[in-house]
């Protein structure tokens, strides 16, 4: 085992086998669960093909503990028990059914008979909620991606690729050969666990000859609005509800989300007196106007917009009071993206999993709101005053923005990183931002998917890194070559088409 830096709170194992990393993870995962105080800070554990990602609230001491563990007598660990099987029905009437033929040299008939003669194993959880690879199949089965992916797979395709099978759990992007189709539910917020296939798991297909329905996973949406809320009477761009979002199940495909600027989004709860979890609305572009449906205490962090309350001007990072009835006008920021508006008591939307946060990725948590939709405040603590009424705002902003990182855990996957300046590109989302400019040296052939974090700057073979934000997957098939710091990972978030940024190493003093 190998244990490689992966940024400031999480550490990637490496191992020989995809066997040897389920292990892994089943006995991180059970130390997490024991209650035990050094695995207290342990915030998620994702294993993948021949890695497990474990991301923590802190690492010191961390990497020695995980070697104890892990080093520990096999048969000193808790016996697991038998595998649960899940019987998943497939129409075999796949795009490239005949292709996998050819390839394999099989016929179409002993493709089907090797997909369903053999059960599969849940091995990890993929880019999606509900996605799983699925191990240990026929080896006849092995064929490669699609030379260019398909733009859009429908819910419910069954594909293979690279030895694994997979169920895409909802439409999206896709390069794998699909064999046909199932009417099963892969993820469903309302089901207990939701993730149909989880990892250890049993998959055996049968060949049917129609299914009773398309696929869908059910979604939680906003609770009913009644009471104390905020209306929206106009937006440009949707506005979404985020709060520190919801890690601990990426093992299933499930992102941890959450705000994009963690600084903006925690500086305004300070302000408003909120505590943990209560969630803001996370603003793109400005342009947008609300209006107040009891009094209510707020404040506008992230980037800074010309805004009114009221009709009266609104300073940012300052509490303001909007009155009922009243309307707060958000302009466009001259800088940034992303603005906050946080209130005091809340969006007391209903959480998904444990967050009120909107996962773009994984179409999860509250729909985004547009003009006509409102959403319900919780209450205000009784008694409560604002300790500090504003934090002091420059408006400076530097021509190029620095963004730190630490090398690794694939720094040797690539050259020249170390203070290369970038323009970002057009494409910049929530999931992350394309940087645009001289390729870096990039070293030849695939890496196997393994976890990926928040900040992470991915390398695809254009050699154009690309920085995760806080809706990323949670695996990914490109070299991770460094990680942003939290600081430099909010100031990502707030990077637009046509800004310039520079990456700068950094390594923690011993």
């Amino acid at each position: 085992m190998r244990i490689l830096p992966c940024g400031e709170r999480a550490l990637l194992l490496e191992f020989d086998t995809l066997d040897e990393s389920l292990a892994a993870a089943a006995r991180l995962d059970a130390a997490r669960e024991s209650g035990l105080p050094q695995w207290g800070g342990v915030a998620d554990v994702v294993p993948a093909a021949r890695t497990v990602l474990v991301t923590a609230r802190g690492l010191p001491g961390l990497a020695a503990a995980i070697e104890r563990l892990l080093a520990a007598d096999a048969a000193d660990a808790p016996v697991p028990p038998p595998p649960e099987e899940v019987v998943v029905p497939i129409r075999y009437d796949g795009d490239d059914l005949a292709d996998v033929a050819r390839l394999t040299g099989l016929t179409v008939a002993e493709v089907v008979a090797a997909h369903t003669g053999t059960p599969w194993r849940v091995g990890f959880g993929g880019f999606a909620p509900g996605f799983a690879y699925l191990a240990d199949g026929d080896p006849r089965l092995r064929v490669p991606r699609l030379a260019s992916p398909r733009t859009r797979v429908p819910a419910g395709a069954v594909a293979l690729a690279d030895g694994f099978s997979g169920i895409y759990p909802t439409p999206s992007p896709g390069g794998w050969r699909l064999l046909g189709r199932t009417d099963a539910v892969l993820f469903d917020v309302d089901r207990t666990p939701p993730a149909l296939l989880r990892p250890g798991m049993l998959v055996r297909f049968i060949a049917v000859d129609a299914l009773r329905s398309r696929p869908s996973a059910a979604r939680a949406e906003a609770a009913p609005a009644g009471g104390r809320g905020l209306e929206i009477v106009e937006t440009r761009f949707p506005i979404l509800v985020q709060d520190r979002g919801r890690p601990g199940s990426g093992a299933v495909g499930v992102g941890a989300s959450g705000a994009s600027d963690r600084g903006a989004y925690e500086l305004g709860a300070r302000l408003v007196g909120n505590g943990t979890g209560e969630a803001a609305l996370e603003v793109t572009l400005g342009g947008a106007t609300l209006r107040a449906h009891g009094a209510c205490t707020a404040v506008l962090t992230g980037a800074a917009c010309p805004a009114e309350a009221g009709g009266r001007p609104v300073s940012h990072q300052t509490l303001f009071v909007l009155g009922d009835g009243e309307t707060l006008t958000l302009g466009a920021p001259p800088a940034g993206l992303r603005t906050y508006l946080s209130v005091h008591g809340g969006v007391d939307v209903a959480p998904v999993l444990g967050s009120r946060s909107r996962d773009t990725l994984g179409g999860i948590g509250p729909s985004p709101l547009r003009a006509g939709d409102r959403v319900p405040l919780g209450a205000s603590a009784p008694g409560w005053t604002p300790g500090v009424g504003f934090v002091p705002y420059s408006a400076a902003r530097p021509a190029e923005v620095e963004l730190a990182y630490l090398p690794g855990p694939r720094s040797d996957w690539a050259d020249g990183l170390a203070g290369s300046a970038w323009t970002v590109g057009n494409d910049v989302d929530r999931v992350g931002v394309r940087l645009t400019g001289p390729a870096l040296g990039r070293r030849g052939g695939e890496l196997p998917s393994e976890g990926v974090v928040l900040g992470a700057v991915q390398l695809p073979p254009s050699g154009e890194p690309v920085l995760f934000l806080a809706d990323h997957p949670p695996t990914g098939g490109y070299p991770v070559i460094g990680v942003l710091t939290a600081e430099s990972a909010d100031r990502a978030a707030q990077l637009r088409p046509g800004d310039r940024c520079r990456l700068v190493a950094f390594w923690h003093s011993a």
